[in-house]
């Protein structure tokens, strides 16, 4: 018998017996107007609307497309959409137990009933990152002869997971993480639906905002706790889901903090004061508390990088770029694996020598440039390529400082307004020293009067 995503018992099951299946089994959604988010990739015309019969077929058919999104987000949930509203003979692989020799029998299957029956196959297969180059390279006759219909699912950035010739036959289509409202509305549908709870217990504000947090933008997080909590509800003849019970079914604190209110800008101003203070195991206090919260872990990672260069700066220089891999890391992998990179550059940046000289210099020149301490840029400066520059004294008199044995001409560069303005002092600590040493040389070379 064939793999089946659902086979035709389980269902059966499911309507006889809801309690047989999960929660998040039984709410998924029956058709695309059901799905929760990723409108975005449901529009009229879209590849998925294609798929399940909505516009024409022959040699404008329904390309092959890879879901690419964090877990939870639906990418099997639209996997299951296609299979009950398509006509076309569903198939389903996991990359985790299938091989070369399963792909080959669904291909060899699919040939068969296009050619005996002229029914067409679309072949889900969840977490495709996880086949060999090998396997992912046995698709590609069916691919690109469309004998299949392929619905690849993966979790990782598929630039890296995924060849480059079973990409260039497919379409990607990226799912975004969901948002509170799409959580908050799913809780709340799974509450009240025939399909999910009934209106057997309720769920106060408190505990719905806890669950969102515990969610993390995860549907099927979110309705897993859910099921949890309201068994133990139930079990304790209670007519509403208490935090206290939310607490304790999913062994996770309540972490006090609004994600749009005083705590989100609190806790973290307390990550970048620990950090600034050096306190590393405080900033990996505050830093796990917005994890716990919820956090969205980009707004992290942007905080970490304004703090390489305003606390840190030529102290290490190896901070910012650190801090920016970081969130270039974050960007592609997300939570929950984004905490140990979080981590990571926490611990670097509070360890790090400090120097806010950086901060300090930008600081003095723009407040120079409010108060109109400007003036014009000295002539030997501006631009003399272009026709007419000479005629006006422009770049007369520069000295290239290339040509110098020490590489450094004595001329004026700042207006005459500023010409002995010093804005950069420099500290001692850390790299920073060196710094030191080579701004009071380039002074002196320059002929700069102390100011």
């Amino acid at each position: 018998m064939e793999p089946d995503l659902f086979t035709a018992a389980a269902e059966e099951r499911q309507e006889t017996d809801p309690a047989a299946s999960p929660l998040a089994v039984r709410m998924r959604p029956r058709t695309l107007d059901e799905v929760v988010g990723q409108q975005h990739l449901l529009k009229p015309g879209s590849p998925l609307r294609r798929l399940v019969g909505e516009g024409s077929g022959g040699p404008a058919g329904p390309s092959s497309v890879i879901l690419w999104g964090p877990p939870g987000t639906g990418k099997t949930t639209l996997a299951y959409v296609v299979s009950k509203a398509t006509n076309k003979r569903f198939v389903e692989l996991s990359a985790i137990t299938a091989g070369v020799k399963e792909v080959r029998a669904v291909i060899d299957g699919a040939r068969r009933a296009t050619g005996g029956y002229g029914k067409e196959t679309v072949l889900f297969l969840d977490e495709i990152h996880r086949f060999s180059k090998a396997q992912q390279d046995s698709l590609l006759p069916a691919v690109e002869n469309r004998w299949v219909t392929l619905i690849a699912a993966t979790t990782e950035n598929p630039y890296f997971s995924v060849i480059s010739p079973l990409l260039s036959r497919s379409l990607l289509l990226t799912l975004e993480p969901l948002t509170d409202a799409d959580i908050r509305g799913l809780l709340r549908r799974a509450l009240t639906d025939e399909r999910g709870l009934k209106d057997a217990v309720g769920l106060p504000e408190d505990t719905e905002e806890h669950l969102l947090r515990i969610a993390g933008g995860d549907a099927r997080r979110a309705l897993t706790a859910l099921e949890a909590a309201a068994g133990a509800a139930l079990d304790k003849g209670e007519s509403e889901i208490g935090l206290e019970t939310l607490e304790q079914t999913v062994d996770r604190a309540a972490v006090t903090y609004d994600r749009d209110g005083d705590q989100h800008y609190d806790v973290a101003s307390a990550l970048i004061k620990s950090i600034r203070g050096s306190d590393v195991d405080a900033a990996l206090h505050y830093l796990a508390r917005m994890i716990e919260a919820g956090e969205d872990p980009r707004f992290i990672a942007r905080r970490l990088m304004i703090s390489a260069s305003e606390d840190i700066g030529l102290a290490d220089p190896n901070a910012l770029p650190l801090a920016v891999a970081a969130a270039q890391a974050v960007a592609m992998i997300g939570f929950p694996e984004a905490a140990l990179t979080l981590s990571h550059a926490t611990i670097a940046l509070a360890l790090a020598p400090k120097s806010n000289s950086a901060t300090m210099a930008i600081g003095a020149a723009r407040e120079d440039v409010r108060k109109g301490l400007a003036g014009p840029v000295p002539a030997h400066l501006r631009d003399g390529h272009y026709k007419g520059a000479a005629k006006l004294g422009h770049a007369q008199g520069y000295v290239y400082p290339h040509d110098l044995p020490e590489g450094i001409a004595q001329q004026q560069y700042a207006p005459d307004a500023l010409k002995d303005r010093e804005y950069y002092t420099p500290g001692r600590h850390g790299a920073e020293a060196r710094y030191a040493d080579a701004v009071e040389w380039t002074r002196k070379h320059l002929g700069r009067k102390r100011s």
